[in-house]
């Protein structure tokens, strides 16, 4: 395994990821948001076993293990569900844009408690996220306070899991990097997060599932996605370029975006992707304010 072969798999990862937000999104319009995101994880868990393994969690350090599992658990489902429960299929793709926010937490997160050291440009780099994920809420019209107000009213749900994701998702980033020690327990905690959506899919009322062959051939993209993707970048961050694969991943809240609108045929407007080029340069400003 080369260094430019592994970097090249770990940039798959990031390509296989910004598919996540169209297919979640799609499956769950046919399985209904808790069933669709318990059957994508159910079939990307058991993908996993065959790919990366089971860990051997004698060798985890225990607060990786119990942080770890219920930090990813919690995040997979407020993403999942925040797709799902969107009122309309642009509003998902919104959705996910404040998702993105974890990038430019994560690297405050590094600051505040794993003493990353950084430049003062990264609180304009956190700025800019938060300006380009307002910018995308507002509208057509871009950063309009009423047309946030009415578009977050519109689908509360929705929006307040992916406000939380996000900080979620930076918190298990910052736990990882400090307590995992190289060890990955990805496999444990897709099969947890697909466990949990099923008892919550049988102990409360849920739609019917409705499997079509457009549903079925999407969860099976959904579930190969996430499960390659995981696999995928555990290669490229163990024997590639870490740096790149870092700047690569910025870009994804553009390239999810697109490809979302494609996948579910919703069209965007401009002052989206004007926001959304804020949150990928946000990301990246904060990312070179801790570069040495």
């Amino acid at each position: 395994m080369t260094k430019q072969k592994a970097t090249l798999i770990g940039l798959l990862a990031i390509l296989l990821w910004s598919t996540m937000v169209g297919l979640i999104r799609g499956v769950s319009e046919g399985l209904g948001p808790v069933g669709g995101a318990a059957a994508i994880y159910s079939c990307s868990g058991l993908l996993l076993l065959l790919t990366v393994g089971f860990p051997q969690l004698k060798t985890f350090s225990f607060r990786y293990l119990v942080a770890g599992c219920v930090l990813f658990v919690t995040y997979e489902i407020c993403l999942a569900l925040s797709l799902g429960y969107a009122a309309t299929r642009q509003q998902a793709i919104e959705v996910g844009m404040v998702n993105y926010l974890w990038p430019s937490l994560t690297i405050a997160f590094a600051i505040l408690f794993n003493g990353q050291k950084a430049r003062w440009w990264v609180v304009p780099g956190l700025l800019i996220s938060l300006l380009g994920v307002s910018w995308v809420l507002g509208g057509e019209n871009g950063l309009n306070l009423v047309e946030i107000k009415n578009n977050i009213a519109s689908s509360p749900l929705s929006y307040i899991l992916a406000f939380c994701g996000a900080f979620i998702w930076a918190t298990y980033c910052t736990v990882t990097a400090k307590y995992a020690k190289g060890k990955n327990g990805i496999t444990l905690f897709v099969l947890l997060t697909a466990l949990s959506l099923w008892v919550q899919y049988f102990s409360s009322p849920q739609p019917a599932m409705i499997f079509s062959l457009p549903v079925v051939f999407k969860l099976i993209l959904c579930a190969l996605s996430l499960g390659f993707a995981y696999a995928a970048w555990n290669i490229g961050i163990l024997h590639g370029s870490v740096s790149l694969l870092a700047v690569g991943s910025y870009f994804t809240p553009v390239l999810s975006s697109a490809l979302a609108s494609v996948l579910l045929s919703a069209s965007l407007s401009w002052a989206f992707w004007q926001g959304a080029c804020m949150v990928c340069a946000g990301s990246l400003l904060c990312w070179y304010a801790t570069r040495n």
